[in-house]
């Protein structure tokens, strides 16, 4: 069996960190333009940035512990690559959707279809690895 590497995940890892910094920034200039500290205070804008960072803190994380469990077991770069850019580009694409309303939006839609089907095919994945044995 090969080393354990997060080479691939490493790239990922930080794009989407620099996502979630990016979605945590533009809370606290929402929270700057309305002078709320805690909530939203009914401003629908300051609600949106607040949604669109909780939703990317609430999904990221686990898709990510998938991703390297991915790059581990398959060591398969394509797949990794494969599932990395689809969990980037439906993180990307939500975040616009959801921050630009709170109705419904094609960007969103796609964003979570891409970030579920990422999560479903790496779980899958893994599990069957791990249900295979050595």
């Amino acid at each position: 069996m090969s080393s354990f590497s997060i080479q691939i995940s490493s790239m990922y890892i930080g794009l989407l960190a620099l996502l979630m910094l990016t979605l945590a920034y533009l809370v606290v200039k929402m929270r700057q333009r309305f002078k709320v500290g805690i909530g939203d205070d009914g401003h629908e804008p300051l609600m949106l940035a607040i949604r669109t960072h909780a939703n990317a803190v609430e999904y990221i994380p686990i898709a990510l512990l998938l991703l390297i469990c991915l790059e581990n077991t398959w060591q398969l770069p394509w797949l990794t690559h494969l599932m990395g850019s689809t969990l980037l580009l439906g993180r990307v694409l939500h975040a616009v959707g959801l921050s630009r309303s709170k109705g419904e939006s094609k960007a969103r839609f796609w964003g979570v279809v891409l970030t579920w089907l990422m999560i479903l095919v790496s779980a899958i994945a893994v599990i069957v690895y791990g249900l295979m044995g050595n």
